[in-house]
């Protein structure tokens, strides 16, 4: 199962690295592939993961989300 998750905030390399590092330390996130240039974290999910908590872990890392979609 995968969530493409819109990331607003990020302008660097170092922000990929952030947000990538907070998503991966969820329980249930078993990666996360984060672009700077479409502003997107799709992530892969070995069981589901609640969307507050997605959003909760990204806010934590200083960024903020805009939309999750199922992928």
């Amino acid at each position: 199962m995968k969530k493409v998750v819109h990331v607003e905030g990020m302008g660097c390399q170092n922000c990929v690295k952030h947000v990538k590092e907070a998503l991966e330390g969820l329980d249930g996130v078993s990666g996360a592939d984060v672009s700077l240039e479409t502003n997107t974290a799709v992530i892969t999910l070995t069981e589901d993961v609640a969307d507050t908590a997605i959003i909760a872990a990204v806010d934590e890392a200083g960024y903020d989300v805009s939309k999750i979609e199922a992928a």
